[in-house]
């Protein structure tokens, strides 16, 4: 038998840390994913993991057996076969890549409907996490989120991310469970508490159609507040903004190495491609979800 699973990345458009908090945050399904895909053989005497597309090595095929064990604990039962992942998501820089495995291993070893499983499992893979991830993952769908709320389901403007470009400005020196624990010490500081307010309220100001790079800007201000926008990436997305454009960081950031994707946006794309040629390791058009 064969069984065949996808999970697509995210895109926070507003909310990183903020949602952590009870503030709230708008996400939506990115157009890369992981697929996984089993190949049962009863007469294998164990599992083979191949790992296709963008490869994290040795570190990720280690998460990616993790969380196959809690699955196996789940279904009380263990794989025999080949498991082929096949991945297009970059890894540990924002979009989600560690939430989509545990959702694409999942359905394709338990099935489709396993929600609460899969929640189980990220809750112990990503412990901390808050949960804006999982939900706009599952539901492949643009998501108002609130942390102990249901989600709700958006409509946004077909055209609100035309153009948009996915920027790689690297890898962080920091995981997000580390950034997000720093950060978690920090809230008495004034400063900070007022990043994740004004975080949430750029939440609402995108949500009743007020312009994304607008809501941007301030975004990326209050990102810079909490420390998670490395050096090099704020001077990034200050060219950016001087050519007309705007950009922020997708998840968690990064206080020091790279900032993960930042997500660009300019009436005129072309205008912007000079500096993030010059500034970044590279970049995938967006051009709609």
């Amino acid at each position: 038998m064969k069984y065949s699973s996808v999970a697509h990345g995210k895109i926070i458009l507003t909310g990183e840390y903020a949602v952590v908090f009870g503030h709230p945050g708008i996400a939506v399904p990115a157009p890369l994913a992981m697929q996984a895909t089993f190949e049962e053989n009863a007469a294998s005497r164990d599992l083979t993991l191949k790992w296709l597309g963008i490869s994290g090595g040795e570190a990720w095929e280690d998460y990616a057996r993790k969380i196959i064990l809690h699955v196996e604990q789940a279904k009380s039962a263990s794989f025999r076969g080949t498991l082929t992942i096949r991945n297009q998501l970059p890894l540990k820089k924002g979009m989600g890549s560690s939430t989509a495995l545990v959702i694409a291993l999942t359905r394709c070893l338990l099935g489709q409907g396993k929600r609460i499983e899969a929640l189980a499992i990220e809750d112990a893979m990503n412990p901390g996490h808050s949960g804006i991830d999982f939900a706009v993952i599952w539901e492949e769908r643009p998501l108002y989120f609130r942390k102990g709320q249901e989600p709700q389901v958006i409509t946004l403007s077909p055209h609100l991310l035309r153009g948009a470009l996915l920027v790689d400005t690297g890898t962080p020196d920091q995981t997000t469970p580390e950034l997000v624990s720093w950060v978690k010490e920090r809230t008495d500081d004034p400063r900070v508490k007022q990043a994740l307010i004004n975080i949430g309220k750029c939440t609402e100001r995108l949500r009743k159609g007020e312009d994304i790079r607008t809501v941007f800007r301030d975004h990326h201000r209050s990102q810079v507040a909490l420390g998670v926008v490395p050096k090099p990436v704020q001077i990034l997305i200050k060219e950016i903004e001087r050519l007309g454009g705007a950009a922020k960081v997708l998840g968690a950031g990064g206080r020091t190495g790279g900032g993960g994707t930042v997500l660009a946006l300019h009436k005129n794309p072309d205008l912007i491609l000079p500096v993030i040629r010059k500034n970044a390791r590279g970049f995938l058009p967006l051009f709609h979800l």
